[in-house]
């Protein structure tokens, strides 16, 4: 299948992204890939893993054993096919499927899941469909990603998201509810004078009760430049080979 608005973006190292007006990434996927950190020796499946950027991301800076890019939508999945393909890399290979119903070949490590934050019927939807379905809650929600995640996870495994502050208890309650263990909190903010606008969680599948509240992260400093770990987030992952 052919589509006319692909093009790639340059990750450094030799690797790069499809990327098409539907499918695209932002901050929040170099955030969530460097708070999930992946460890050489791990399986790893990120869910509505759109054109594959926390895939590539994970790739490119922790080299993992194994990366499984799920995605629901075919362009998406055409994308991280020839994200992968460009890139040269073998350890990434997407699946074309649904969350709630794919099962993983083998016990995961780490599951990743960069979700719709929006809770379907709430808010205006784009005119494409397929933004609205990566926006809105409209073929998953936090709990389908909750429960699929702890029917993949090995016991100990984990699963690290990313969404909304508003979205806080949803999250912390759908990962109980499917016995998976909150265990960090991280909030990021533009600056030091802001409220947060994005969470990031990781859960434990069977951990004890205890969760460890990180220092907040800043986007930018207080004059106003990019902050210096926000700086090494994005210069580790686009620094050029």
């Amino acid at each position: 299948m052919e589509y006319s608005d692909f093009t790639f973006e340059e990750l450094g190292k030799g690797f790069k992204v499809c990327v098409s007006q539907e499918h695209r990434f932002g901050t929040d996927a170099f955030l969530l890939a460097d708070f999930a950190k992946p460890r050489h020796k791990d399986k790893v499946c990120d869910y509505c893993t759109g054109c594959g950027i926390i895939a590539m991301i994970m790739q490119r800076n922790f080299q993992p054993a194994k990366i499984y890019a799920l995605e629901i939508q075919q362009k998406a999945y055409e994308q991280v096919k020839l994200s992968a393909k460009e890139s040269g890399t073998l350890n990434v290979e997407a699946v074309l499927g649904d969350l709630r119903e794919w099962r993983s070949p083998e016990a995961l490590d780490l599951i990743t899941c960069n979700p719709p934050y929006k809770i379907s019927g709430t808010g205006a939807k784009n005119d494409s469909d397929a933004v609205s379905i990566a926006r809105h809650e409209m073929m998953c929600t936090i709990q389908d990603v909750c429960a699929a995640a702890a029917k993949n996870l090995r016991f100990g495994g984990r699963l690290c998201v990313c969404n909304r502050p508003e979205r806080l208890s949803d999250v912390i309650m759908a990962m109980r509810e499917n016995g998976i263990e909150p265990k960090r909190l991280r909030t990021v903010h533009k600056n030091p004078e802001t409220a947060p606008w994005l969470i990031l969680v990781e859960g434990r599948r069977g951990g004890n009760n205890f969760i460890q509240i990180e220092k907040p992260l800043y986007v930018r400093s207080a004059d106003g430049g990019i902050s210096e770990e926000m700086s090494r987030i994005y210069t580790a992952q686009t620094d050029r080979a």
